[in-house]
């Protein structure tokens, strides 16, 4: 009799759970409330309940599947609706340290996001998901340091080497200007109280 059921279960399909419905039981299982879903990943709430509802088809937009899979704490992947980019996505040193944290701490991305304003939230997707460096804003990454309970002394490298990132963006060569830069980065950090 055993070797009957699994002749039934070997030629069964697999049958991959929908997408919707992928993204329903998880708003669920974390009582997330469709509203805060749809500010993180930067869809209307109207939009969300039609996902949801199948009333629409599922995203393929690369963009919204990222962002759904980053708070989700899933691969993209797993929608059978992506298609892999083209682009390359940015490996951030600094995201994968606070990424690491956060596994460390137990802290899901959801409670990550939950902490920090409506109206970030997305950028802070954007950054997990690897399409946004960290900010420059030295309030910004200090918000980020405080959810994840880092000192000004743990972020502040981070910071210093994004800003370097930014100058030699914009032309500033660093090595030839590097006694101007060395004064700005030491005034910074007599700025934060770090010397």
């Amino acid at each position: 009799m055993l070797k009957d059921e699994d002749k039934i279960m070997k030629n069964k399909p697999i049958i991959q759970e929908k997408s919707s419905e992928k993204v329903a039981k998880f708003l669920e299982k974390n009582s997330l409330h469709k509203k805060d879903f749809a500010e993180m990943i930067g869809v209307t709430l109207s939009y969300v309940y039609n996902l949801i509802d199948n009333t629409i088809p599922f995203s393929t937009r690369t963009t919204t599947l990222e962002r759904i899979a980053t708070v989700m704490e899933i691969e993209p992947e797993e929608f059978e609706e992506y298609k892999i980019p083209q682009e390359p996505i940015l490996i951030d040193d600094s995201v994968e340290f606070f990424k690491s944290v956060m596994k460390e701490k137990g802290m899901s991305v959801v409670n990550f996001l939950k902490a920090f304003p409506r109206k970030k939230r997305i950028d802070i997707v954007d950054m997990l998901r690897g399409t946004l460096p960290i900010p420059i804003d030295f309030k910004e990454l200090t918000m980020i340091a405080q959810v994840l309970d880092l000192s000004k002394d743990d972020i502040y490298s981070m910071w210093e080497k994004r800003m370097k990132q930014v100058l030699e963006t914009n032309g500033m060569n660093i090595y030839s200007n590097a006694a101007l830069v060395n004064s700005m980065f030491d005034c910074a950090k007599k700025f934060i109280h770090l010397k």
